[in-house]
Parts: C-alpha cells; structure tokens; sequence
C-alpha cells in the first residue's frame, strides 16, 4: 500500500467471525508504530427493502457492543454465500418478506480505518411476506417495521439510526432512486 510498510503482523485473537490482528508498520512519514486490524472472514449484506406504499422495512435488534437497541436494516454476514443470496436470506430470516426484485447497489467500506469489512447493499422491491416468518430470534431483533421513505431519512438526521452500515445503505438508496 502506498505510504505504509508491514513490518510484521499477528493475529492476537480468532474466533468464527473475525480476528484481531496487531501490525508493526511504517507509517508514511518514516515513523514506527502498531496498527490494530479486525479482519472479518465473511462479508456483509444490508438490505433497503421498499414496500409498494415507498415505505422502508426496518427491525430493532439488541446490540450488545454498545448495550443499546439500534433500528437498522435487515443485514448480516454472507457466510460463505454469494451476496446476493445472502441478502435474500437475511431478509427473510431477519423479517420474514421476501423481494421479486433485487438491485445491488454497491459495496461500501465500514470502518475502514480499523476494519477490513466490506459491506454489499442491496435494493429490494415487490416484497411479499415469506413462510414461515422470522426465523432469527438468537439475534436479538425485537420489531420489524415499515417507515415512510422521507421518515427513515429524519431518523437518520435526529439520531434515531444511529447504525453507520443503515444509513450508508439509505444514502445508496437514495442516489440509484433519484431521490437526492
């Protein structure tokens, strides 16, 4: 990478969804010094579902890093899947829809100054309610709703979503919609 030199790198921690890796670096000024990176092993995938009335599906789900409830969109980790496919899961498992028409959006960067996640957006549309329902309750989500398009992005502007991966993926939205 430009500007900066590995000079050695180990991971200090490891479980089934990430590692913790700690660099000695030469920074681009000539200095030393230790990076911290968590690298995840899968992507991720983040859904803005429109329902035909121009609503946004929502859940709240228990976030236990921050002991807070965060209103977010339906996401989660690829798990090896394509990430399509793995959006089309996530929407099910996390709100028990399903889409007729999904558009990928693009893949963004969360975190990239302490993170190698990439997260991929997806669009989907023509949503009909899935059998059997949700099916992800170990995951702490405790609503699915649907909120007006101009009321999500008002939650997004007083604090109400606070989840930089939903409102990344509104702003996604947003633009491949025309709607700023």
């Amino acid at each position: 990478m430009p500007g900066w030199e590995t000079l050695r790198s180990r991971v200090v921690y490891a479980n089934a969804w990430l590692s913790v890796r700690e660099d000695d670096v030469r920074r681009p000024d000539g200095s030393t010094g230790v990076y911290g990176v968590v690298d995840t092993h899968t992507p991720a995938v983040y859904v803005v579902a429109l329902t035909e009335a121009d609503e946004v599906v929502l859940v709240t789900q228990a976030r236990y890093p921050t002991a807070e409830v965060s209103v977010e969109c339906p996401a989660g980790a690829t798990d090896g899947e394509a990430p399509e496919a793995a959006a089309r899961r996530e929407l099910q498992e996390e709100t028990g829809l399903q889409a007729a028409s999904w558009t990928a959006l693009g893949t963004l960067r969360s975190m990239n100054g302490i993170c190698s996640e990439h997260q991929h957006v997806f669009l989907a549309r023509g949503l009909t309610r899935a059998a059997p329902g949700p099916s992800a309750p170990e995951e702490g989500i405790g609503e699915v709703r649907a909120v007006p398009w101009e009321a999500a992005l008002a939650m997004v502007r007083d604090g109400s979503i606070v989840d930089g991966q939903t409102a990344s993926s509104l702003l996604l939205a947003a633009l491949a919609l025309g709607r700023i």
